[in-house]
């Protein structure tokens, strides 16, 4: 069946085409009436019409998608959560954010480190651990969520900077986002429009400090870098940036602690995305959202594994596992996950 975008769809309302209530599955009515309590949802009588169909759409292909589940046919299962009223370009407008520097924002130094600057001598992955969550060894924050600012490069790197303080100190110490997303743009970060982990990082490190969340919280909206060195709750020496390349992304997880990635989203099954082992074939290598991956293991049994990065994203508590996602590992940097990742030395 053809589907119907947002655009055809008011239009033909405005004509007279459809009549609004009358199109809908009444089937679904309770579960729409409970979606919308759940969420808070509340909308105008035109709205609720377009939202109703976009969202009716989306739980009709998620239940689809969890029913192939069912028979084998996949390895992860979707659910009906906050973003199932929207379309996949409004949800690709409002939550993603990472966008790769150019060649007139970094110049070579960031090539010559991709390629080169994490050491050769890296263990041997029979030696690594089978198993590694940072969370369980005390690294990790909260999960926050980023809502409607596309922030989301901004908070695997006060994520991977708290786990290397901690290393560090013993103390967890929440760190700001919205200083990153108000004062990084000299490096070449866009605020809510988008950014880089690299240059966020280059600004930590240029800045010679960052502010912790509880003297500069954030706010959902970029504004005046209000940076206070008095108020600076860390800095870094250096940070690395990682050849494209799972083995060593392994290696640097395992030994050194959660590190700041990308990914490439496709938005009809990441942000649907509730457990399991996520693999979606339509996925690139050009990577367009940032996570921290604060460890990696397997499903299933030694002698066949399901391999999985485990990461922490940036879209609440209530999306995924409790805010964490398992992503496929060893399958050819699925969605290119070791394709732009680093962490910082403090």
């Amino acid at each position: 069946m053809l589907r119907m975008t947002r655009a055809v769809f008011l239009a033909l309302l405005c004509l007279g085409v459809v009549s609004g209530a009358s199109a809908f599955d009444h089937s679904l009515d309770v579960e729409w009436q409970e979606w919308n309590e759940k969420y808070d949802k509340s909308y105008t009588p035109n709205e609720e019409i377009l939202k109703r169909t976009v969202w009716e759409e989306n739980v009709k292909r998620i239940k689809l998608h969890n029913m192939e589940n069912s028979l084998g046919m996949n390895t992860f299962v979707m659910e009906i959560n906050e973003f199932a009223d929207m379309t996949d370009e409004e949800f690709m407008d409002m939550i993603t954010g990472f966008t790769l520097p150019n060649n007139d924002t970094v110049k070579s130094p960031w090539k010559r480190e991709l390629g080169s600057v994490f050491p050769k001598s890296w263990s041997w992955r029979d030696a690594l651990p089978k198993f590694v969550n940072w969370r369980k060894e005390g690294y990790v924050t909260r999960v926050k969520d980023q809502r409607k600012c596309n922030s989301c490069w901004a908070f695997p790197v006060t994520g991977a900077i708290e786990a290397q303080i901690f290393k560090k100190t013993g103390k967890l110490i929440p760190l700001s986002v919205q200083n990153l997303v108000d004062c990084s743009k000299p490096q070449g970060n866009r605020g809510c429009h988008g950014g880089t982990t690299y240059n966020a990082f280059q600004y930590v490190l240029q800045n010679g400090g960052l502010e912790a969340e509880a003297t500069y919280p954030y706010e959902e909206k970029e504004g005046l870098c209000r940076y206070n060195p008095k108020n600076s709750a860390a800095k870094i020496i250096r940070f690395v940036a990682l050849p494209p390349d799972e083995d060593v992304l392994m290696d640097a997880v395992a030994t050194k602690g959660p590190v700041a990635a990308g990914i490439n989203v496709v938005s009809s099954s990441f942000r649907f995305y509730k457990k399991g082992v996520y693999h979606e074939p339509r996925c690139k290598l050009l990577v367009n959202h940032a996570l921290l991956v604060v460890g990696y293991g397997f499903e299933g049994n030694e002698t066949d594994p399901n391999n999985y990065w485990l990461a922490r994203n940036s879209w609440g508590k209530r999306w995924g596992l409790g805010g964490y996602i398992k992503i496929a590992k060893d399958r050819n940097n699925h969605c290119g996950i070791a394709s732009f990742a680093q962490y910082p030395i403090v």
